[in-house]
């Protein structure tokens, strides 16, 4: 068997940590076996989608780099073959128009809740003259009265529903479009779709639907329902739990690498393993291993991940996601600045994100307009102007402008001056930066290039002299 697996999310919004791991568990299943992986976007909902929510998916799906073999595909363009099935399904006599109103349906549930019975349509209109063609009316699916449907799911393990605990759904709503249970089971039929993963929300909807499916002679899927999410209290993920949609991880500064291997440790686990590469991903991935239980999503964890990617992963890969950063900022390819790949070597171990290593960054590129106010009070005293003249007199006389020669000028300044090596580097780095806080000062000079440092120190020579009490 070909095995061919498919995300299908709604676009009533954005794609979210929840669906990023559905996507991640159904992507690697495809991978692992050498299958196919589809993308199809469930939009029959008329009033909640929109391009939004479409453009957000498919953004979040490319950042993730979760390429897709087929789609995506929509279902709004698939609507005469849905109304076909829907028409088999009456000629067949498994489906039937139902009139019962809204208010007809509100007191039924009221009554069945008041007598503490499941809640369910008790099966009015099956019977009604298979003619009558009133407007106002949905279709229901005849649900077998006798029997039981078995799901041998592969998270869950075997789940029987008997079917008299099914009530008869509506698979076509009275305007004539079709519902999420139709339209899901026809598309998983024609694509041949052999793996159905998703949320366990859908659990309660896996027999009806495998009754329909049944009804139209046709095969079922292998079924793998995933356990939700919760947040650090156990609650379930929402957006106080920082559950906002995946983009937002790209604004915040992490590595789509990190958050994929945060995802996958979500609910599947290989031994202590914690940092897979994108191959060993798709080699020990077993979907028969995705836990039972919820998992929780710890940020603190994520971002300790995320440092470790921005520290050991490959400087080309870091930088070219900082790049995006850094164009936020207005540094773009055509600012006169060091190549993003130093930028990453020199502050990977300081920046657990790449939003502080690019906060922590604008200096080399652009002229900042005031110094950190405590780093200037603390490092610009009476004398420091002479101290950072007399690195300037030096620096103004290297042939080479490079980090080992630089180093040894600041260290040489401090001897002549008498001053420990802090008096000196750490106003030059002021000077220069101002903040107190960069990369080794060698690396700094070095980065900085020649002309912005001689322009700084003058600079705050300049400043320190007119500030002088």
């Amino acid at each position: 068997m070909t095995i061919k697996t498919r995300f299908a999310p709604s676009p009533t919004g954005y794609l979210h940590v929840g669906g990023a791991r559905t996507a991640l568990f159904s992507w690697l299943h495809a991978k692992k076996n050498n299958g196919t992986f589809v993308l199809r976007i469930e939009d029959t909902d008329l009033e909640r989608s929109t391009q939004e929510s479409v453009n957000a998916i498919l953004e979040g799906m490319q950042w993730l780099g979760l390429d897709y073999d087929e789609g995506p595909y929509y279902q709004t363009q698939r609507f005469d073959r849905y109304k076909e099935i829907i028409q088999q399904l009456l000629d067949q006599g498994d489906a039937y128009y139902c009139y019962c109103t809204k208010e007809e349906l509100e007191s039924l549930r009221e009554q069945q809740m008041a007598n503490k019975e499941k809640p369910r349509y008790n099966g009015k209109c099956r019977e009604q003259p298979k003619d009558q063609k009133e407007l106002n009316r949905v279709i229901r699916f005849r649900n077998p009265e006798e029997g039981e449907v078995v799901i041998d799911d592969l998270v869950k393990g075997k789940i029987v529903v008997a079917n008299k605990e099914l009530d008869d759904l509506i698979i076509a709503r009275t305007d004539g479009t079709p519902t999420y249970n139709l339209t899901v089971i026809v598309d998983d039929m024609d694509m041949g779709i052999t793996h159905v993963i998703r949320g366990d929300d859908h659990v309660n909807n896996t027999p009806r639907q495998i009754n329909i499916l049944k009804a139209l002679g046709a095969d079922f899927p292998y079924y793998a329902h995933l356990p939700m999410i919760l947040g650090d209290d156990g609650a379930r993920l929402s957006k106080r739990h920082g559950a906002v949609g995946v983009m937002q991880y790209r604004d915040d500064g992490y590595l789509p690498e990190a958050l994929l291997n945060y995802l996958v440790r979500l609910g599947w686990s290989h031994g202590d393993q914690e940092i897979f590469t994108q191959a060993e991903m798709i080699e020990l991935f077993d979907i028969g291993q995705v836990n039972v239980s919820a998992s929780a999503f710890n940020t603190e964890k994520l971002l300790w991940l995320n440092h470790q990617y921005i520290m050991n992963a490959e400087p080309e890969l870091v930088a070219s996601h900082l790049e995006w950063h850094m164009q936020q900022r207005g540094i773009g390819a055509a600012t006169q600045g060091p190549a993003l790949v130093d930028i990453v070597k020199a502050q990977r171990e300081r920046s657990k994100t790449l939003v502080e290593m690019a906060n922590a960054s604008t200096y080399f590129y652009q002229d900042f307009s005031e110094y950190d106010e405590k780093a200037a009070k603390k490092n610009f005293k009476q004398g420091t102007d002479e101290v950072l003249q007399a690195l300037y007199d030096a620096f103004v006389a290297v042939t080479e402008w490079q980090g080992e020669v630089l180093h040894k000028i600041v260290l040489h300044t401090a001897e002549q001056l008498e001053l420990k090596l802090g008096k000196v580097a750490q106003p030059l780095r002021v000077a220069v930066c101002g903040t107190g806080m960069s990369p080794s000062i060698d690396v700094t000079l070095s980065l900085l290039g020649r002309d912005k440092t001689l322009s700084r120190l003058q600079k705050a020579i300049n400043y320190i002299k007119e500030n002088k009490s």
